[in-house]
């Protein structure tokens, strides 16, 4: 997995008072949970953009007042007007113990559904899973080449070695939906089969109602 660094200062004071200030001085109040404590510290808004408005999951690199911690990004509390980020939280990366973290979904391949007039629709973006650091993946990669309409992923059809879905197993990741282009298409087959079979019917029986000649 990818990793990006980033550093901190610890906050003198814990409220919502300091924490107003901090966010008017383009400082984000944050907090690093998971070791022997918490931490509260505060980051530049700007060094944000890199792992929040992105797809990708990355291990941060934090540098706290001097000292180095691994982490990966947990939560963020937005202002539910401005979007202006609020708080951010860190959870600490040990050695030995497995994270829980969300992996993008990547999709490859182009679905039979799709090319036949269905519509793919994705459910989830982010899978949730369970493992050490060093076995996490940058994403999850599923191939929908062979997704005919109607059919679909689901958490229980996927597996990977050393990582443990946390999803409910029936959750449907991608699927092919059936649509009107794909109805038509399917009527005018089956009306096309009909025709083909009808015709045929009335060849047979004219045949057989053909009355035989008889010589002279």
């Amino acid at each position: 997995m990818k990793t990006v660094s980033m550093s901190g200062s610890l906050r003198e004071n814990v409220g919502k008072k300091d924490a107003k200030m901090n966010r008017k001085l383009g400082k984000v109040p944050c907090v690093l949970y998971g070791g022997k404590e918490q931490i509260h510290f505060i980051a530049d808004e700007k060094d944000f953009v890199k792992i929040i408005f992105t797809p990708e999951v990355f291990i941060i690199k934090l540098s706290i007042n001097g000292k180095e911690y691994n982490a990966v990004l947990q939560d963020v509390q937005y202002h539910p007007v401005t979007d202006k980020i609020l708080h951010v939280d860190f959870l600490e990366i040990l050695s030995g113990k497995p994270v829980i973290i969300g992996l993008p979904v990547i999709i490859e391949g182009n679905a039979t559904g799709v090319l036949k007039g269905g519509q793919l629709v994705k459910k989830i973006r982010k899978l949730k899973v369970k493992a050490f650091v060093e076995h996490l993946p940058d994403n999850v990669v599923l191939d929908i080449t062979n997704l005919d309409i109607g059919d679909s992923i689901k958490v229980k059809d996927i597996s990977r070695e050393n990582l443990e879905f946390l999803d409910i197993p029936n959750a449907e990741i991608v699927g092919v939906k059936v649509t009107r282009v794909a109805e038509t298409i399917e009527e005018v087959g089956e009306e096309a089969e009909e025709g083909e079979e009808e015709g045929t019917k009335e060849t047979t029986e004219g045949a057989e109602k053909k009355p035989v000649q008889e010589k002279p």
